[in-house]
């Protein structure tokens, strides 16, 4: 009895297994073949990922790439590799793959079911991957957010700003939205600090100390020269600005705060001042009524109030 109800059983399971769901290019697709098919998948992912990693740190690392080369190098062997593991998958289980027509037949129909905004940002990671407008490691401002890019992966890119939040932005964003990229060619940015001096300043002594302060500033680059402007004048003060050139944009609100700690100390040492904003305000005597005009001012709203009691 009990082996009957085992062959039983599995009968069962057998007739389960090879029920076909549905067919491509005359090929049945049942059950086992989709089991086989995703375990099958999971496993070349997994070594798809593997050597990938195993390229970077063996290969790419011991040939000094630098870091954003190397995480680019690794994405496009994984997505290669992964493109691999679809085609062998499919192939494996018996589906005729021929021209890749069954691939964007089954990407149309994903379009058709709403993925639209998964394959823009997926296609939008592969050119940014390859064209490489940002890189691992760069400091880009995305909708005024500004910090630092530590992931490209296939449908979003992975931000981390000053405050260390991590912020997920669409890899599309990056393609159809304006991006400003610090570090993007030369990573050398220009500072510029404002200060305002009083009137009475000798202004050479100005300007000799305020680039003074720059050029005591370690992360100050000497070429180009800091150099000193004067902007214009204002209701108080002369507009003095100090230009200065750091090697990367990494601390530069740092750097100005020390180049602002220092010009206020430089200025005390140099007897130089910052003035208040200054405002002067004139007061005018009221001008006096002539008599006959105040009182028949008086007397018509006299007249106007006895008239509204009455219509009340």
């Amino acid at each position: 009895m009990d082996e009957i109800n085992l062959k039983s059983i599995l009968l069962y399971l057998d007739r389960i297994l090879h029920y076909q769901l549905f067919k491509i290019n005359d090929t049945d697709v049942t059950i086992s073949s989709l089991l086989i098919f995703i375990i099958l998948f999971a496993a070349l992912m997994f070594l798809s990922k593997l050597a990938s990693n195993l390229l970077e740190k063996h290969v790419l690392t011991k040939m000094m790439v630098d870091t954003s080369s190397r995480y680019r190098y690794r994405q496009i062997t994984y997505y290669i590799l992964m493109t691999f593991s679809i085609l062998f998958s499919l192939q494996f289980i018996g589906i005729d793959l021929s021209g890749l027509a069954v691939i964007f037949g089954l990407l149309s129909v994903g379009i058709g079911f709403g993925l639209q905004n998964v394959t823009s940002n997926f296609i939008s990671g592969i050119i940014l991957l390859f064209e490489q407008p940002i890189k691992v490691g760069d400091r880009v401002t995305v909708n005024d957010t500004l910090g630092e890019i530590v992931e490209i992966n296939m449908r979003s890119t992975t931000i981390t700003t000053l405050q260390n939040v991590s912020i997920i932005v669409p890899n599309s964003d990056f393609i159809s939205s304006q991006v400003v990229n610090w570090s993007h060619r030369d990573p050398k940015i220009r500072l510029e600090v404002d200060v305002g001096v009083s009137y009475n300043s000798d202004l050479d002594m100005v300007l000799k100390v305020m680039k003074e302060v720059a050029l005591e500033h370690k992360n100050i680059l000497k070429n180009p020269e800091p150099e000193v402007l004067h902007r214009g004048f204002g209701d108080s003060a002369w507009d003095m600005q100090l230009r200065a050139w750091i090697d990367s944009p990494e601390g530069q609100f740092r750097i100005i705060s020390d180049l602002n700690c220092a010009i206020v100390r430089k200025f005390r040492e140099n007897n130089i001042e910052i003035p208040f904003p200054q405002r002067d305000l004139h007061v005018r005597s009221s001008i006096a009524v002539p008599l006959g005009i105040e009182s028949a001012a008086a007397k018509e709203i006299s007249v106007a109030a006895d008239r509204t009691r009455q219509e009340g």
